[in-house]
């Protein structure tokens, strides 16, 4: 009769066990983010197709033509650090949001992620404040629809820096002239934002570059020949990319060489 009593109080505090982990794991959906999330905000612009969402303050001059597709956002001013967090990726999911009378939460799905790679700012003083110094994603319209209901216009979510998954290697667009060459970078892969470039020529040395703006990286040193290019990320990772670059280039041609594993 013991033996029974003891079995059934294992049962009960395995079954008590249980509950409480799943109360624990839905503590953050109502508390805060989940462990490695952050909370924002996405709204929308541009046009149901995604029209008008193609350029934007990284330099890309056209998102779906280079491979972004509709899966890009605007950052707010916080986390686009003026272009430093360009060509980043961002893993999105709603957050969990009790509706009530005035307060309705438009998401589709509480366990639905999307990935987004940063390709525009969202400044402060944008329509509706939502970019005013917080951590915020515009998002084009066909992106968010796959989160959120368009006439909601706006939802909270969690959100997290991702590794970005491109296909091919990272490519070079070539501008400029030849005393101030304007290079566009552009699909590259891992953490995806760069915070340091540099470039080597027939010449032999490494010749440092800046940002000029966005995606766009400037040096004033006249190369010739192969060119070379040495890309450190976000997370600190560099990959040196040999003869991204061949001999016979020529201003606004694209290359495409090794890419971040």
């Amino acid at each position: 009769m013991s033996t029974t009593r003891a079995l059934s109080s294992m049962k009960l505090a395995v079954c008590i066990a249980a509950v409480a982990i799943l109360a624990l794991n839905s503590l953050p959906s109502v508390l805060g983010a989940p462990y490695g999330w952050k909370e924002a905000h996405i709204t929308y612009y541009g046009t149901a197709n995604g029209g008008g969402t193609q350029g934007g303050a990284c330099g890309y001059p056209n998102t779906f033509a280079m491979g972004y597709g509709v899966m890009t956002a605007a950052l707010s001013y916080p986390l686009f650090q003026g272009g430093k967090s360009c060509g980043a990726c961002y893993q999105l999911k709603c957050k969990w949001l009790a509706p009530t009378r005035t307060v309705h939460n438009w998401c589709w799905s509480y366990s639905r992620t999307i990935t987004i790679t940063a390709t525009n700012s969202c400044p402060p003083g944008s329509h509706g404040g939502w970019c005013d110094w917080k951590p915020h994603f515009d998002l084009p319209m066909p992106a968010f629809m796959t989160l959120a209901r368009r006439e909601g216009g706006v939802a909270p979510v969690y959100y997290r820096k991702v590794r970005c998954a491109k296909r091919g290697g990272i490519r070079f667009t070539l501008g400029g002239n030849p005393y101030f060459m304007m290079i566009l970078i552009h699909n590259v892969g891992g953490a995806g934002d760069l915070r340091a470039v540099k470039i080597k020529g027939r010449n032999g040395y490494w010749v440092p570059m800046w940002q000029n703006w966005g995606a766009l990286w400037t040096c004033k040193t006249k190369l010739s020949g192969a060119l070379s290019f040495q890309i450190t990320t976000g997370d600190g990772r560099t990959v040196t990319v040999n003869r991204a670059v061949g001999d016979y280039w020529k201003f606004g041609q694209t290359w495409e060489g090794s890419q971040f594993r």
